[in-house]
C-alpha cells in the first residue's frame, strides 16, 4: 500500500520557500536558522525521521565557492580594487549565499523524502 500525501499538503517548493511542513502546510519546520525542530506544532510529523545530511552543505559550498570566486577574479581584473574591499564584500556574500540556499536545499530535501515516502533503511513494498 503506497502512502500519498494529504490534500492539502504545500508543494514541495512551496514547503522549502516558506519553511512550511510538508504533510500539514503549518509553519514552523525550522528551529533556527538552519537546525530543523524536532516535530511539527500543529501536526506532530516528526522531522527527526527524515535523514537530510550533509549533501546539500557539500554541494552548496562548492557551487558558491565557485561562483563567489569567479566573480572574485572578475572584480579584480575589471576595477582592481584593494584587497580589504574583496574581503568586506565577498565574506558576509557567501555566509548569506550559503545560509540562505542551504536552508533553501535542506527544506527542499526534506519535502521531498515526504512527498515520495522515502526513509532511511526502510524498503517500501510497491503493490
Amino acid at each position: 500500500m503506497e502512502l500519498r500525501p494529504p490534500a492539502s499538503a504545500p508543494a514541495p517548493m512551496e514547503a522549502a520557500l516558506r519553511g512550511l511542513c510538508p504533510q500539514c502546510g503549518a509553519g514552523g519546520l525550522f528551529q533556527s536558522v538552519v537546525t530543523f525542530a524536532s516535530r511539527c506544532r500543529a501536526c506532530g510529523l516528526d522531522f527527526a525521521a527524515f535523514n537530510v545530511g550533509d549533501g546539500p552543505a557539500a554541494f552548496l559550498i562548492l557551487i558558491i565557492g565557485a561562483l563567489i570566486t569567479g566573480l572574485a577574479i572578475a572584480l579584480e581584473l575589471i576595477a582592481g580594487p584593494p584587497f580589504w574591499v574583496h574581503i568586506l564584500l565577498w565574506i558576509p556574500i557567501t555566509i548569506g549565499a550559503v545560509v540562505l540556499s542551504l536552508r533553501l536545499a535542506k527544506a527542499a530535501l526534506l519535502a521531498l523524502e515526504y512527498r515520495n515516502s522515502a526513509r532511511e533503511g526502510r524498503i517500501q513494498e510497491r503493490p
